[in-house]
Formats: structure tokens, sequence, C-alpha cells
């Protein structure tokens, strides 16, 4: 089954949002925005989840190619501890936003909690990234940004298994914070309650 291709029924530049890392312990989060012609469809295109890691880096570079207009933001770990890690994620989202070429006429973004700087009418769509093309599109690409991110600091400390578990909270990942205590890309306040409060 294809994505929706537009959530407007007439033609509007509408640019789908999403992050990738909230759940993780360590590295940043990361966000994408991406702006498709009007109409646009490609059925290969999911929610990144629902893709293997050969399929997400191939739709990369097709999404690269046929977008209007994209631009992936990173937010990192100090940063998330000052603001929470939901402040951070709508942060980020709203970075990528800023930083497109061409200004979008729609926001949709996936999930149920939104802040906008930009006075751009905006929709907060859950599991959006399993229901448009524009969000799922910046599932992909905010995902593969941070998943290579994550195998190059993999290098400089091997036993977290970064490589694999690209930061989130596994079980070798859990035993190499208990043994070797957390690295300067942990976030320290992982645990607090109000990481997934917003006070507006």
């Amino acid at each position: 089954m294809s994505l929706k291709p537009n959530f407007s029924p007439t033609p509007m530049l509408e640019c789908g949002c999403d992050e990738a890392g909230r759940g993780c312990l360590a590295g940043p989060v990361c966000a994408a925005a991406v702006i498709f012609p009007y109409g646009y469809n490609n059925e290969e295109i999911n929610d990144s989840k629902q893709l293997t890691e050969k399929k997400r880096n191939a739709l990369r570079e097709i999404i690269l190619r046929d977008a209007l207009a994209y631009a992936i933001t990173e937010v990192s770990p100090a940063d998330i501890d000052k603001m929470n890690i939901l402040h951070a994620s709508i942060h980020a989202m709203n970075l990528a936003i800023e930083q497109l070429s061409v200004k979008p006429e729609l926001i949709l973004v996936d999930g149920n909690r939104f802040t906008d700087r930009w006075h751009i009418p905006y929709r907060c769509i859950v599991k959006g990234d399993a229901t448009y093309l524009s969000i799922a599109a910046a599932s992909i690409l905010a995902k593969t940004h941070r998943d290579a991110l994550m195998t190059r600091l993999a290098d400089e400390f091997p036993d977290y298994d970064w490589k694999n578990n690209k930061g989130y909270p596994a079980p070798k990942h859990i035993a190499a914070v208990n043994q070797f205590g957390p690295t300067p890309y942990h976030r320290k306040s992982f645990h607090l309650k109000n990481q997934l409060s917003l006070d507006l």
C-alpha cells in the first residue's frame, strides 16, 4: 500500500518533518524536513522503521534527488540535557524547517506535539510517517543521517556497540555504561521524568 502523497487537496508546498533518536541514551536527536513536488509519489518510500538499512540508504539517495527542498539537523546531547528531549526534538524540526531553501505553506509533523516558530500552518499526525510520503521521507533522512553519525562515533568508543544499537538502550550498551561509565556523547538527563514534558 502506497502512502498518501499530499495532505491538502489543492496544490501546496507541503513539508514533512520527523525526528530520529528521541529514545536513545547517547548521541544527538536528529530531524529532517522534506518538500516534494505536489503530487509526487514513490511506492517504495515508507516509515523508516519498516525498512531495512540497505533499503533506507537507497531511498535516501532518491529522496535527495527528487525533493524540491530538504534539510537535516542535529541537537547535541548537551542541549538535550538543557531543554529536555521533547523540546530538543521540536527544536531540531524547527531548525530543519528554517534551513529549507523553499518556504513551505503547510507543515506535516509526525506525532502529536509541535510548536511552530515560523507562523506556518501545521498539522500533527500520529503515525504520520506511515501515512504521508513527505513525513516518511523525512523519517528516512533523519534516521540514515543519525545512524551514519553513530557508526562513526562507534570507532571512538567501540565498547558501547553503537554500530549495532546506534545509541539506543540495548543490553550491551547498558552493560558498557555500567562497566565503563558514560561517554561525552551520553545524555545525562535521559532518566529524568520531565524529559517528555512540554511547557507551553
